[in-house]
């Protein structure tokens, strides 16, 4: 069975390196730049979509989201803690035979870098993410590029993350979700995107997930 985890605010908390290089690309631009605080909502949504509410509109955005990469693949990718119980839970699911991989709208590159760093890499089978010119930074563009990929059956796996894009995308493509309290998702948002259930620590999580892919009904995966 199978399990994709969101990287950004489920295995990892991006807060300082990602909204410092947020910031960095403001200063560069002239713009004013907001508290860490107030800019925590743009954790988990695609980055062009999220400087384009930022800026106000398109105008300013590339040039706003290379300003970002500038700093953050140097400095802030690493500027990153791994949530307490995630390599456990994570050691604990690869015994039971649950196949991982992860599924980030973050650069593929970035997400590489940083699961290579904190020692993470190891336990999933396939890391994904999007690319430079934002190909798969919606889920639902990404869920279905792994499953092309991949080749397994959606029925038999379950996506898991902090923010409603994670069940979005989950759904669009047949897959359950399981939404997690500790990232920066709101419960009410995780719940109007209908995941199956909300988990409210990392030691809570491996029992949903087996239980889940032990009773997901099977069919035959897509020729």
């Amino acid at each position: 069975m199978i399990a994709l985890f969101d990287l950004d605010g489920t295995l990892t908390d991006p807060k300082t390196g990602f909204t410092r290089s947020l910031q960095y690309a403001l200063d560069k631009l002239g713009r004013p730049v907001p508290e860490a605080d107030d800019l925590t909502w743009m954790i988990g949504p695609p980055i062009f979509a999220g400087f384009t509410q930022l800026l106000g509109g398109p105008d300013e955005v590339q040039e706003a989201v290379r300003l970002y990469r500038e700093r953050y693949g140097n400095v802030g990718l690493f500027e990153n803690d791994v949530y307490a119980g995630i390599p456990a839970l994570l050691q604990h699911l690869q015994e039971k035979g649950i196949r991982l991989y992860v599924a980030t709208s973050k650069l593929q590159v970035f997400a590489r870098r940083i699961l290579d760093h904190f020692e993470l890499s190891r336990f999933f089978s396939g890391i994904y993410g999007s690319e430079l010119d934002n190909r798969n930074a919606d889920k639902r563009d990404l869920i279905r590029h792994i499953l092309d990929r991949e080749r397994f059956d959606p029925a038999g796996a379950v996506m898991i993350g902090d923010r409603e894009h994670d069940a979005i995308g989950a759904k669009a493509n047949g897959l359950a979700s399981i939404g997690v309290t500790w990232g920066y998702g709101s419960r009410q948002e995780l719940h109007d995107a209908g995941v199956a259930c909300l988990v409210d620590a990392p030691q809570e999580l491996a029992e949903p997930i087996l239980t889940r892919t032990a009773t997901m009904p099977r069919r035959a995966a897509t020729p």
